[in-house]
């Protein structure tokens, strides 16, 4: 459906943006209005969408607190209007406007709209919980340039980008950000383990404060958690005071590194595996070149067989253990 979007600050905003909302969410889902009305409001962006006619239709807000992340909230539709495309159109909206500017997008998504969001990108990151009376997740999409771009250049569209399990395309990738947005998507979205394999434990790339957060995450979500990283130096770890040596002491049944033991084969290229579905290939030690496969256990079994070997005949590192507290 032909339909544009308008942007305001709550300064500007008219009076429709909240009629729409007051509609929605408080008469007919019965958000009590103490919750619905936030400070938030004053330092969001306010879109609203109006059909050819200038009729408003729907409404949502974006606004961030942190300098590469954005929120997305109060995404609205009336109902005489649902259907039609319209949130969708708006959701892929506000993505572009943060796609340039922010590196992550992060939503409350009620339960039902779950598979809404994962059509543009976005995963859950959350356990279920309730807000105003009504299930909610937490919701992210840490590749949203990646997201945006795919919404135009893929032909057939992709049903679920990047959503671990489900999305069977391969994404290339040949620069740095492009291959940190893939690895964090694929990482970000394991449940049980992270398996990871390379020359070194590269302080730009593996030691970024997301990266860890992500690591760390997963090492504290359950007992069977694991994350196994498998290097061949490990000295620049030492020199460089690696923030995820400081993880690996506080989980060290969760988050366990070996060295390679070059006495037995070795792959020659790096990966990272998250759980059974997800791939992170790279063509060479030294370059940001390779792919991405969020469902493809077949090619994943093979290289988890392979790290698998190389671990069981890996060393633990004597630079860590003399490392001193």
């Amino acid at each position: 459906m032909n339909v544009r979007i308008r942007k305001y600050s709550w300064q500007l905003a008219p009076a429709d943006i909240r009629n729409i909302r007051q509609t929605v969410f408080v008469k007919e889902q019965q958000v009590p209005p103490e919750l619905e009305w936030d400070d938030t409001d004053e330092i969001a962006d306010h879109y609203l969408v109006v059909l050819p006619d200038n009729t408003p239709v729907g409404v949502g807000r974006m606004f961030s607190t942190l300098e590469e992340t954005a929120h997305i909230g109060r995404m609205a539709i009336l109902p005489a209007h649902r259907g039609k495309g319209i949130g969708e159109r708006l959701l892929r909206h506000l993505v572009s406007e943060a796609a340039d500017q922010f590196s992550e997008l992060r939503l409350s998504a009620q339960e039902h709209a779950i598979p809404f969001y994962q059509r543009s990108g976005f995963h859950v990151c959350s356990d279920l919980y309730d807000d105003a009376g009504i299930p909610h997740v937490d919701m992210r999409c840490l590749a949203p340039k990646l997201a945006n771009k795919a919404y135009d250049t893929r032909q057939p569209p992709i049903l679920t980008p990047m959503l671990l399990g489900k999305d069977r395309d391969a994404w290339l990738f040949d620069s740095e950000r492009t291959m940190t947005e893939l690895m964090d998507s694929v990482a970000g979205q394991a449940r049980q383990r992270i398996w990871l394999y390379d020359r070194l434990l590269d302080h730009d790339l593996y030691d970024r404060l997301r990266f860890r957060e992500l690591i760390s995450t997963l090492a504290r979500r359950h007992r069977l958690s694991e994350v196994r990283l498998l290097i061949h130096d490990d000295k620049p770890l030492v020199k460089h005071r690696h923030q995820i040596v400081e993880l690996m002491r506080r989980l060290p049944s969760r988050i366990e590194l070996r060295l390679i033991n070059e006495d037995y084969p070795v792959e020659d290229r790096p990966f990272l595996l998250a759980d059974r579905e997800g791939l992170v290939y790279r063509h060479d030690f030294y370059k940001p070149e390779g792919f991405a496969n969020f469902a493809d256990s077949g090619r994943v079994k093979l290289f988890a067989e392979s790290f698998q070997r190389m671990w069981d005949a890996g060393k633990n590192s004597l630079e860590l253990r003399e490392l001193p507290l």
